[in-house]
């Protein structure tokens, strides 16, 4: 299917019947006057006075424990850029449509025009008592550090900007079973990074919670290698930048373990991979197309283990794999934010998941008769559906265990 045979395919998708991909539909009875005197007035006013007395029965009498707002600002959406507020929203109706279909979660798109984080911060913080937790999705770096960070500060639910943790906790996922397929110590690997934005800074920060360390892992943007030489770097990237006197990202890759893209297509080739240490990892994630193509780096040495983000070749890391789940196990135990263990539980858990036996299902569904743990098997399939068990109850008890949660009495 061409590209323009699939966009003409996609705008029947979203206009038949129903227009959009969500709706609201009432879980009550309402079809006679009494179920109505329940639904709202006079009714209505016991649970009202309820929560006035005690808010935390929101989470009783209201829907508000299995609904979260995937709210974006329209700056950085997919592969498309800043598009702006009202252009996003079939896409944040989609990621609405996947946590429903996914992990049973409620979801309301919001789409808000305001590029200044003040603006959006503010508008975020006021709507959010109608929630059980937030999903930032799609807004530019640098900023979107500065609004998650501010809105987890404000807000006593679980916030998350899923291009940055989401991306980072698959991400880190494949690392931790690359590493094991390898025998490759965690802590020894050396990395270089293409991109310095969200997703890059979100891994690199995860990787030293997994114990890799700080002088192994080389980021290089659009304008070379993160160094602490330049004096044009973000705090984020300041908070990376290397001693080492590196020319090109090619002189970083040289006898390195891991590349990771999250940048543009073309900007690894076959020659820069033959440099790097046996059994080289190449996580090659810019959309629609990688930062070089499985073909391209498989025939480069024949000692690679690659993933991307397409879904027609083997490893796709998808965020489908962590934010419907790591919000399951965050709502089921009404946890007041989601921290570094929580997502550090969520990669081990997709990592172990991946070392069990494929169900058939999903061998069937992908034509993959010999599908198995190993080099073209480090990630769990999106369509397993055991995802809906493991990662949230990870990511439950992680909450619990780490305060983020209230323990059960």
């Amino acid at each position: 299917m061409t590209k323009e045979q699939l966009y003409a395919e996609a705008l029947r998708y979203h206009t038949k019947g129903h227009p959009g991909k969500i709706e609201i539909c009432p879980t009550k009875p309402h079809a006679t006057q009494y179920d109505l005197s329940l639904a709202y007035s006079p009714g209505v006013a016991a649970p009202s006075l309820a929560i006035a007395a005690d808010p935390a029965l929101s989470y009783n009498y209201t829907g508000r424990g299995n609904l979260v707002a995937v709210i974006s600002n329209g700056t950085a959406v997919l592969g498309l850029g800043n598009i702006g507020p009202l252009a996003a929203k079939p896409v944040m109706e989609g990621k609405c449509l996947l946590f429903k279909a996914m992990a049973g979660i409620d979801a309301f798109d919001i789409e808000v025009d305001a590029k200044n984080p003040d603006d959006f911060v503010e508008c975020v913080r006021r709507i959010a008592p109608t929630f059980g937790g937030i999903n930032l999705e799609d807004i530019k770096a640098p900023q979107c550090f500065e609004v998650e960070r501010r809105l987890v500060e404000a807000l006593d639910i679980p916030v998350m900007h899923d291009d940055q943790h989401g991306t980072a906790i698959i991400i880190s996922a494949a690392l931790i079973n690359a590493a094991y397929c390898t025998g490759k110590e965690l802590s020894s690997l050396r990395v270089v990074v293409s991109g310095a934005g969200a997703a890059a800074i979100a891994a690199v920060r995860m990787f030293l919670r997994l114990g890799l360390k700080r002088e192994n892992i080389v980021l290089n943007d659009s304008h070379g290698i993160v160094s602490t030489e330049r004096q044009d770097l973000t705090p984020e990237k300041k908070e990376f930048a290397t001693s080492r006197h590196l020319a090109t990202m090619a002189d970083a890759l040289v006898d390195a373990d891991v590349f990771l893209g999250v940048s543009k297509p073309g900007v690894l080739t076959a020659e820069m991979i033959r440099t790097m240490a046996p059994h080289p990892v190449i996580l090659a994630l810019a959309n629609p197309d990688p930062e070089i193509t499985r073909d391209e780096a498989m025939s480069a040495r024949n000692d690679v283990i690659y993933a991307s983000g397409r879904s027609d070749t083997p490893n796709q890391v998808n965020n489908l794999l962590c934010f419907p789940y790591m919000f399951r196990g965050a709502l089921d135990v009404r946890a007041r934010r989601i921290n570094e263990e929580m997502k550090i539980a969520a990669a081990n858990a997709l990592a172990m998941l991946a070392r069990e036996e494929v169900p058939q299902q999903v061998r069937e569904l992908l034509g993959r008769e010999e599908m198995a743990f190993g080099p073209d098997y480090i990630i769990p399939s999106p369509f397993d559906p055991r995802l809906r068990e493991v990662i949230p109850a990870a990511v439950a008890k992680a909450a619990i265990e780490s305060g983020a949660a209230p323990r059960p009495e």
